[in-house]
């Protein structure tokens, strides 16, 4: 990546957050809506002048951030509104944007929740296989429960339900998370084999390996359109988001 010195750029750096939250804040370049930094994506470039993802928002030198969401993005490609955003925010520097840009943002943050699972795994906060993620469930010792989106039907509903039973919600209809990932990249990210279902250590109301969980998840979903993790509203058919969406909330209030 580029190296210039990290000059503070006003119209896209916001540093009191929102009332309860300690991060700082960023600016959109495209819709202008301003967010904690958590919530959005970051653009750097390398030193060829190549827009690049920085999902993890590392790379030294001047950024630029965009809301996750590939269908704006693709129209602001489209209509030049991201050229423009971006050559404010680089302050002229020559810039090339790739026309896989949308993809290689979806593929860098999809590779973020794969390396995050595997930071847990290695730390000793998740927990594998049905058997015992159903007894870990059936205890309340789970603060989420997520499957591959491979899974079968079968499979999810009989840790849904010891899930529901540890959290004491029986009837409630609440549901584990349908990953945006199949046993296969599950299997890749943990280095196992045949990776279906995950449990996440903690209580539902006190768990950081959820809530970091649940960042780049909401994140990833939100860029792909299957849910607006930047608001917190849940707008997909799977009732098991809410509980990534009070683990996110409570991340930005951390």
């Amino acid at each position: 990546m580029r190296t210039p010195p990290n000059e503070r750029v006003a119209s896209d750096i916001v540093e009191s957050a929102a009332p309860g939250a300690s991060g700082s804040q960023r600016r959109c370049v495209l819709s202008g809506e301003t967010m904690a930094r958590e919530t959005l994506v970051r653009l750097a470039i390398s030193p060829d002048g190549d827009v690049l993802p920085d999902p993890a928002a590392k790379a030294p030198g001047r950024g630029a951030w965009i809301k996750p969401n590939r269908v704006a993005l693709e129209q602001a490609m489209s209509d030049g509104h991201l050229k423009r955003g971006l050559a404010r925010a680089f302050k002229g520097a020559p810039l090339r944007i790739g026309d896989d840009l949308p993809v290689q943002i979806e593929r860098a943050l999809t590779g973020t929740l794969m390396n995050r699972l595997g930071l847990e795994l290695r730390a000793g906060n998740l927990v594998l296989g049905s058997g015992r993620i159903s007894d870990e469930a059936r205890s309340g010792a789970l603060a989420m429960l997520l499957h591959a989106c491979d899974s079968s039907e079968d499979g999810r509903k009989k840790l849904d339900q010891a899930w529901r039973v540890g959290r004491m919600i029986e009837g409630s209809g609440e549901r584990g998370t349908v990953l945006p990932l199949d046993r296969a990249a599950l299997s890749v990210a943990l280095g196992r084999d045949n990776v279906v279902h995950l449990g996440v250590v903690g209580s539902h109301r006190d768990s950081k390996p959820a809530t970091r969980i649940a960042r780049d998840l909401l994140r990833l979903l939100a860029y792909q359109g299957q849910s607006d993790a930047t608001s917190g509203d849940d707008v997909s058919s799977n009732a098991g988001h809410r509980a990534a969406v009070a683990a996110h909330d409570e991340y930005l209030k951390d």
